[in-house]
């Protein structure tokens, strides 16, 4: 029972490394296999088709944040602790999974009929938090809930997705600045959104 454990998760890891890398699209379960150093049938043992594989990816990244965010949204926590929780969360899930916000990017420019569906199932906790959002902003703000949703997921995912560009240029490539930058981001950022939209 061990063996399969490690022997899935082996398979795991090696999958989401060459989707992450190729794409849905171009990625051969032989790739995968190859990576897993396993031979071709026993990947097919586990996951009979290359679909069943890239679902079982990408519920494990979005289970890293979905379910915590949305237990959070839908809370009793002030308008102002979930933002700080959700910067907080997103930008740890990116953290270790560096290449999903740049992989979602390019699979919704060439699959967007394999991610939207996915995307559908699991936030629907953003809609849950627009009362509260129009409730608590201040009305000569003049800022949409949809707005602040949106303004929110771009500044927690932008510095993953430019972390070469933003490494290079303003970190001299020190991986250790980069790394206290994306830390004081995950404060700067509800720092930010609730500055502008406090009453």
């Amino acid at each position: 029972m061990e063996k399969e454990i490690n022997t899935e998760t082996l398979i795991l890891n090696a999958a989401k490394k060459v989707f992450m890398q190729k794409g849905f699209g171009a990625t051969r379960m032989q790739e995968i296999a190859d990576e897993a150093g396993i031979n071709k049938s026993l990947l097919h043992y586990y996951f009979r088709t290359k679909e069943k594989l890239f679902d079982a990816i990408f519920e494990e990244v979005l289970s890293q944040v979905i379910p915590k965010i949305s237990k959070v949204m839908t809370s009793d926590y002030t308008l102002f602790e979930k933002i700080e929780i959700f910067a907080d969360t997103y930008i740890s899930a990116f953290q270790k999974n560096p290449h999903f916000p740049m992989f979602v990017l390019h699979e919704l420019s060439s699959n967007p009929e394999k991610i939207l569906p996915r995307f559908k199932n699991h936030l629907g906790y953003i809609e849950k938090i627009f009362p509260q959002i129009k409730k608590e902003i201040s009305s000569d703000k003049n800022i949409d809930a949809e707005q602040l949703i949106i303004n929110m997921l771009s500044l927690c995912i932008f510095p993953i997705i430019a972390k070469p560009i933003l490494k290079g240029i303003l970190f001299n490539n020190d991986e250790n600045k980069y790394l206290e930058f994306i830390e004081k981001r995950k404060k700067e950022i509800p720092k930010f959104v609730i500055n502008s939209i406090k009453k």
